[in-house]
């Protein structure tokens, strides 16, 4: 079922991140997490590439078997860095085979090690290409990121706002959001986007943290910020890891009921390949 659909349900529309895993215990882990996730019954789940598209063959493998062998419907991410122009059509070409309806267009992450992004020398430049591509397949539904926060590499704002609503124009039939902890800038970010006309789903991403440490790393990475009272709380967690996963939950649970009172048509909860946060804040949101 494409995006348009899901997004389109009278209830509440509830979508879970999986990164490939390095290792073969790793993705044995993996399916085990994602037979527990099924419990929630989640409209899709994502997968995504690794830094410089280094999964992108494994990504789609993934997919692939998610997909046949555990029933769900599965949302590949697709990245511009990385790639060739034909390398991006192969794996849409791949994907279409495999019976993948849904794509997440994206820029990407720079390989690891490499400060400043830089597109392949054969590559498309912007992701706003990848959503044109996708689209005139017609064989897919195109979800684009957004950036409650600003994205980091935005000249300003209200430009990187303007670019948003050019891919939604190209086609993009969601926005899914980064990660972010204060729902203010959400709510910000949704208000501006339908004052310039953005009329489709808006979906808030959100990670449930594990770590104190993890979480400032996560952030860092890609330019959102830690609210005071959350960095009041995590420094009573901070060599407890324990402690900062219910931390988490709680904090998320309270994100969830603000930005479902906010009016949302779903929420991605970037799992990190785990489920037992994920279950415990839906349990707790009496969905």
């Amino acid at each position: 079922m494409r995006l348009a659909q899901l997004y389109n349900q009278p209830r509440l529309t509830l979508s879970v991140e999986f990164f490939p895993p390095k290792t073969e215990k790793g993705e044995e882990n993996l399916f085990s997490e994602i037979e527990l996730l099924k419990r929630i019954n989640p409209a899709f789940c994502s997968v995504t590439y690794g830094a410089g598209g280094s999964t992108r063959e494994k990504t789609v493998d993934l997919v692939d078997t998610i997909h046949s062998a555990c029933g769900l419907e599965v949302m590949c991410h697709l990245t511009v860095v990385g790639q060739s122009k034909d390398e991006a059509r192969t794996v849409l070409k791949k994907l279409k085979e495999f019976g993948i309806e849904n794509v997440l267009a994206l820029g990407g992450d720079p390989p690891q090690g490499m400060a400043d992004w830089q597109p392949h020398p054969d590559g498309f430049h912007h992701a706003i290409e990848l959503v044109r591509e996708a689209v005139a397949m017609g064989s897919f539904s195109v979800a684009v990121a957004g950036f409650p926060e600003t994205h980091p590499r935005a000249i300003s704002r209200d430009a990187d706002l303007r670019f948003l609503k050019e891919k939604v124009d190209a086609g993009a039939d969601a926005i899914i959001t980064q990660l972010f902890f204060d729902n203010q800038d959400f709510f910000r970010f949704s208000d501006d986007l339908r004052k310039l006309g953005v009329k489709v789903p808006i979906i808030p991403g959100i990670l449930p943290l594990q770590t104190a440490s993890q979480v400032r790393r996560f952030t860092s990475l890609c330019g959102s910020k830690i609210p005071a009272n959350l960095e009041d709380q995590l420094a009573k967690v901070e060599s407890d890891d324990d402690a900062a996963i219910e931390l988490g939950i709680e904090y998320a649970t309270k994100q969830c009921q603000e930005l479902i009172k906010f009016g949302v048509a779903g929420v991605h909860f970037y799992t990190l390949n785990k489920s037992y946060s994920v279950l415990a804040i839906h349990q707790n949101l009496a969905l």
